[in-house]
Formats: structure tokens, sequence, C-alpha cells
């Protein structure tokens, strides 16, 4: 058993700049954002002037909603640009202003995009992962840069259309596109008595499937992965489970895992996160990885 804390050191196209006061300030490549983050609760180390200067957009939410808000951008600020992820694999996502702070990309997610790299590389081209909740295909395309065959599932058809065009800017091809509540496809999938050398689940803690289905965490996660179990390979798999939702735990997400998918011949669970340059460490979701030899 080993916990770990992880920060992705591969990128030269983000860097946290600063947080504090529940917001963060990043550069993703030429650019530099600021928005919300409910776990920054302490101070900012550069002043109000100097984020201002530095920012060259910012999100606010709409008093109205606890989840959309506007961007306010410099002039000449785009609403689209790309940034690249190298670390063997030569990723590029496209960036994208939306109305809940999202930018189509999580980068701390790189520790986990190279785990799942050095896993289907361990178990050769042509190993199938199953890619859950997928979203822009972080994942999906680092197992497909490593050669696997990927499966890419989420329920909001325009990421999927993002996550393609992710998938092109990168110089690949081949991966497999489901536009489906994920809970849906994995039962239907253990019927079929399917099998797949590695899965990926970054669930959120609520969502709607693609006919509005209703997805809780706390709700569904147990059968989730218990249906993970019965699709994971006995042998030469892996699995990693990302967990956003605050107040739950990487112990949470192991004994889930360990109970309802089974033994395992190694695993590493944690925090992911990032610093900032004044030394302040920003916690941004807990992960699970196994491997089955």
């Amino acid at each position: 058993m080993r916990s770990e804390l992880l920060s992705a050191s591969g990128w030269k196209d983000y860097e946290l700049l600063d947080s504090g006061r529940f917001e963060k300030l990043e550069r993703f490549g030429r650019y530099v954002l600021a928005r919300p983050e409910p776990q920054a609760v302490w101070d900012r180390s550069l002043s109000e002037d100097e984020w201002r200067a530095r920012a060259d957009a910012v999100f606010r939410r709409d008093g109205r909603s606890g989840e959309r808000g506007e961007w306010t951008l410099r002039a000449g600020m785009p609403d689209r640009w790309f940034v690249e992820y190298g670390g063997g694999m030569s990723l590029k996502f496209r960036m994208g202003l939306t109305s809940f702070k999202h930018v189509g990309l999580f980068p701390e997610q790189a520790e986990n995009w190279e785990f799942i790299f050095r896993e289907v590389r361990r178990l050769g081209a042509g190993a199938r992962v199953l890619n859950l909740f997928a979203y822009t295909g972080g994942a999906s395309l680092a197992a497909r840069a490593a050669g696997a065959d990927v499966t890419h599932v989420d329920s909001v058809k325009p990421v999927v259309s993002w996550a393609r065009e992710n998938m092109e800017a990168s110089g690949m091809d081949g991966i497999r596109w489901i536009v489906e509540d994920a809970l849906k496809f994995v039962r239907r999938e253990a019927r079929r008595g399917r099998r797949y050398d590695g899965i990926v689940l970054d669930p959120p803690a609520y969502g709607r499937g693609a006919a509005g289905e209703k997805w809780v965490l706390e709700e569904h996660i147990n059968e989730m992965l218990s249906l993970c179990g019965e699709l994971l390979s006995a042998r030469g798999s892996f699995l990693v489970l990302n967990l956003y939702s605050m107040g739950l735990s990487a112990l949470l997400a192991r004994t889930a895992v360990r109970q309802l998918v089974g033994e395992c011949s190694s695993e590493q669970f944690g925090e992911l996160y990032f610093s900032d340059p004044f030394g302040k460490s920003l916690p941004l979701g807990v992960y699970y990885r196994m491997s089955r030899l």
C-alpha cells in the first residue's frame, strides 16, 4: 500500500502563478486566466493590482447561479487557443472559455496520463482501454499515443466533438467515440461479457446522461465500480479512478475499488496538486491507481 502526493512536472504550457481568496491564477500557453477555486482558502501572495495586470481573462460567477458565469477578456485575448503536453506523448489540446469556468483541460491529470501511457506500453499495442466520463480526452489521447485500442465515453456530444478535435490536433486517429450515459454503457458491456485491459474513470459529483439519466456519485459509484470489476481483465490490466468532489478521500477511493474490483499486484493512491511559486500547494483531486500482472 503506497500513498503519494503527485504534481505533474512535464508541463511547459501550464503554470500555477498564485492562489488564494478562493481563486487561482494560471498560465495556459501564452495566456493567463483567473478563475474560482473553492479549495484556495488562504490569502493570495500577489496583490490585487498584480492579478489584474497579469490576467488576460477573468471569470466571475453569475449571482443567480452557483455554477455559471462570464469571462471578462483583455483586448486581444482569444476565446480559443492550443496548448501542448510532451512527456513523450506530444499531446495537443484546444482551450476554450466555457460558461462553467472550465477551459477544456485539467492539467493536474497529466500525472495520470503518464501512468496510463506506461501501463499501455507494458501491455503492448492493441491493449483495450475504456475511458469513462472522458471529457475532452486527455486520458484517451495518452492511451492512444501508447498504441491502445481506445473507447471514449461521455454523455455530452459537444464535449466528445471537442475530444475528437484534440485527437486530430495531436496527429492521431482511431479512437472509438460513444455519446452515452457511462453507467448505461457499462451495464450493457457487462451483459455482453466484454473485457478491457485498462479502465479510466473520472466521475463528477453530479451529472446528466445523454438521455437525461441522473448521476449522483455517492448513489451510483458502487454499481459503477462493481461493473468495472466485471469488465476488467483478470490479468495484465490496470484501473485509474479520479475524484474531484470535495470531502472525498483517496482512502475512500482505495477501499471502494479494492472491495468492488478486487485484488491487484500494485497500487498507488493520494492527492493530485500544483504548487505556486510562493510555496502554497493547491489540492486538485484524489486518485487511486492499480495494476494486475
